[in-house]
């Protein structure tokens, strides 16, 4: 029996409930919405035929391939999607059940798609299942499907295909009248598009409390296709989203020294240039200041921030950075000193080992893994010491008044004026064609 419309809703519902939880964003769907949205059920059946005309004066001897295609529901198999497909060829199903490469058809995803040629008298020219629409490879997303073809000679064959998707730029806008992921699908855009826009501007933006029915998105993104449909998508490219009347813009870029991130059309950063703690789930053991040495039972200055964890608990660097020291280093043990940007350095002490393949002069990331929790150097127990330099000197990382974002290099900011440029007119464009629709809507 065909899903009625409040059972896709709800599952739409709980799945973008689960991405929202892994993805750390702590919001729920319904955190989003205004009014709860509701969707017209997608078709689950469809056909067409591609006629091929011949040349001027000649005539048709054979037409092509009619093609059904039909979307796998709950519930359903394979004998049911033979069935709506108009396939009936004698001992296709018993090919199928037995037959080791054709393996992958038994496991029947919702959603995903079975196509079948047939010709003129109704036989199987070739059947298709779509398992992986958009999967990730070291080259990019590829398609990957199942295809069975008759070998005339009263069986059959099964063979796995696998193409690369093509990348193409999309733009999509919309205006809120419901939610956020209610606007997003009147866009056809990509539940994994709306929650990286949510995290873009996440900084700028209260996603839990401060949308409002009217607030506009336009955005330009990068989405995978193949055979004419959309099985992947990719990074945002750039980005405008109206909030109670104030603009906030996006843009993707990667400068000659690190691996990109998004700024502002004004070129500021739109993510921290420092985080407070380099380890997670901690709680802090001695603080920046004067305080009785545990080894050497001496009053002496602290000039760090200890994070008490597990020994073997990830460090992760709190800025972009260069690496200017690694290894031992007296009291320190293991150690890592960051050259980050302009007058700022941070130092990473007591590691019991370093991420593996990292040696000095290498840039990284703010985020990434550069270590683990350690007890080597002058250490009593597993913890890490933290340093948060300006001009070589410590200073308290808990109370300095950190960088709000981190500026673009001065070699960088000819190329940022020049891509935000590409993007302002498709930007402008979108703009004009929200005001039309709204024209068009008040009359």
């Amino acid at each position: 029996m065909m899903p009625d419309a409040h059972q896709t809703q709800r599952h739409r519902h709980i799945t973008r409930s689960l991405l929202l939880a892994a993805g750390g964003l702590f919001l729920t769907a319904a955190a989003l919405a205004v009014v709860k949205p509701s969707a017209p059920p997608e078709p689950i059946f469809q056909a067409r035929q591609t006629l091929d005309l011949p040349p001027m004066g000649g005539s048709l001897h054979q037409s092509a391939p009619y093609i059904a295609s039909t979307r796998i529901r709950r519930g359903d198999t394979v004998s049911d999607l033979l069935h709506r497909l108009g396939v009936d060829e004698d001992g296709l199903l018993t090919f199928l059940t037995h037959e080791e490469s054709a393996r992958s058809i038994y496991k029947l995803y919702p959603g995903r798609t079975v196509q079948a040629a047939l010709d003129n008298q109704g036989n199987m020219v070739w059947l298709r299942y779509a398992h992986t629409p958009g999967s990730t490879a070291k080259s990019g997303i590829e398609s990957a499907w199942l295809e069975i073809r008759p070998d005339g000679q009263g069986k059959f064959t099964a063979q796995e295909r696998t193409v690369a998707a093509v990348q193409e730029t999309r733009v999509a806008e919309a205006e809120i009248t419901s939610s956020l992921f209610g606007a997003a699908d009147d866009a056809h855009l990509p539940d994994s598009i709306t929650l990286e826009m949510v995290d873009i501007l996440g900084s700028r933006i209260d996603f839990l409390k401060d949308l409002r029915k009217g607030d506009r998105f336009r955005i330009v993104y990068d989405a995978y296709m193949h055979d004419g449909e959309e099985v992947g998508a990719g990074r945002i490219r750039a980005l405008e989203f109206i909030n109670k009347g104030k603009t906030y813009s996006a843009v993707w870029f990667q400068g000659s020294h690190d691996r990109g991130g998004y700024y502002d059309f004004s070129g500021a950063s739109l993510k921290g240039a420092f985080l407070r703690t380099a380890i997670k789930f901690t709680r802090i053991s001695s603080r920046f200041g004067m305080r009785m040495h545990p080894i050497h039972k001496k009053w002496t200055g602290h000039k760090g921030v200890d994070y008490a964890a597990q020994s073997g608990t990830p460090i992760h660097a709190t800025a972009d950075g260069t690496i200017e020291f690694i290894g031992q280093q007296n009291g320190y043990g293991n150690v890592i000193i960051l050259k980050n940007f302009g007058k700022y350095s941070t130092l990473y002490a007591h590691q019991s080992r370093f991420a593996k393949g990292l040696k000095k002069g290498d840039r990284v990331q703010q985020g990434q893994l550069i270590g683990y929790v350690g007890q080597t150097g002058w250490a009593t127990g597993p913890h890490l010491h933290y340093e948060f330099r300006i001009n070589n000197q410590p200073v308290d990382p808990l109370a300095a008044d950190l960088p709000v974002t981190r500026p673009l290099d001065n070699g960088d900011q000819k190329a940022f004026q020049t891509l935000v440029a590409r993007y302002q007119p498709q930007m402008q464009m979108l703009a004009r064609l929200q005001d039309s629709r709204i024209q068009i809507a008040e009359r």
